[in-house]
């Protein structure tokens, strides 16, 4: 899989163009029609993120927004403050008690929310899965943001780029038990051993989706491993407060940095040398798609079914893959000569 920097740049500013209207608070949330729409099916769908409070979330969520408000939906965000594997059962036994049409949700833990997902689909609601995957059984359609074995690719090109090749680097993740980060890292590991023999991982660390954890995280692997030469970041709070910490530490310019993250978040620590490059997909499209996808579900256009169809607005046509999974696309990389064409 290729990974241009500057191809498609067009096409992906144009989104980003859509973002910036979504964050601005131009996309309408409730439909005034009780949720109901479309075919007449219930089209009441509520996000529910891995935590809230959450920039990444709050764009992917507000893309999913947008398109609940073009189809006449009824759009609701509801999570908890930490992103713990059961913190999220509660919020799905209430969605189920109150009858939602659909249920998107970024899983925090592949198997604790399982019980709660298969309450909520036997009473009728059809479950999304979107950025964090639970086990296939436990929803209907997950909405991939782009394959992991390509995540996982770019991540490791970016980061043996900038530091030449070889040397020692440590990994700050989000928190141990999301699926996603998870499959990336091990991904991670098996390019690093096919093709950066001279690059020795030293760590894993796990900054939990949280701000301060992250930045503490980066200060002590920084202090434990005094010949790191790089970090990979594979999610969006952790990469901003790493990027944080070194722009103001003597470490700045000596430690690459790259990983997941936004443009809005990554801006002044690219403009300032912090950091050389970093990679994603435009999460308010993963939310837009999120979105159709349970649509789709909920007007009976789509099973989940691998081969089966559905429109997503804007975004066009997509097809159901094995295992019930929409790939929304590949990853695009951001460095000082493209980020100011960005405002997401």
């Amino acid at each position: 899989m290729k990974f241009a920097r500057k191809a498609r740049a067009g096409a992906i500013v144009a989104a980003a163009l859509s973002v910036a209207l979504v964050a601005t608070g131009c996309a309408a949330g409730d439909s005034g029609d009780g949720g109901d729409g479309g075919d007449g099916g219930n089209l009441s769908i509520t996000f529910l993120p891995k935590n809230l409070g959450n920039a990444y979330f709050d764009t992917s969520n507000g893309g999913g927004e947008e398109a609940i408000s073009e189809f006449g939906g009824t759009y609701a965000e509801v999570g908890p403050t930490e992103a713990t594997p059961d913190s999220q059962v509660s919020f799905i036994n209430t969605l189920t008690q109150q009858g939602v049409g659909a249920i998107a949700v970024s899983a925090n833990d592949p198997e604790a929310i399982c019980d709660a997902l298969n309450e909520a689909r036997d009473a009728g609601v059809k479950v999304v899965t979107f950025d964090s995957d639970t086990n296939p059984d436990c929803r209907d359609v997950f909405i991939n943001q782009a394959t992991a074995e390509g995540i996982a690719k770019i991540e490791v090109d970016l980061i043996a780029e900038q530091i030449g090749n070889a040397g020692e680097i440590a990994i700050l993740s989000a928190t141990a038990n999301a699926t996603n980060q998870n499959a990336w890292i091990e991904l991670m590991k098996e390019e690093l051993a096919a093709n950066y023999p001279d690059i020795t991982l030293v760590e894993v660390v796990y900054g939990d989706d949280d701000d301060q954890t992250s930045f503490d995280k980066t200060a002590a692997l920084l202090q434990t491993y005094p010949n790191l030469k790089g970090i990979i970041s594979p999610t969006t709070v952790g990469i901003s407060a790493a990027a944080r910490y070194l722009s103001t530490s003597e470490f700045k310019g000596k430690v690459a940095l790259t990983g997941l993250g936004t443009p809005n978040q990554m801006r002044e620590y690219v403009e300032d040398g912090t950091v050389t490059a970093f990679a994603l997909w435009n999460p308010a499209d993963l939310g837009y798609l999120a979105a159709y996808a349970a649509k789709a579900l909920i007007e009976g256009e789509i099973t989940g079914a691998e081969g089966d169809t559905f429109d997503a607005g804007k975004l066009g046509s997509y097809t159901v893959g094995a295992d019930g999974v929409v790939l929304l696309g590949d990853p695009y990389v951001f460095d000082a000569d493209n980020i100011g064409d960005f405002d997401f």
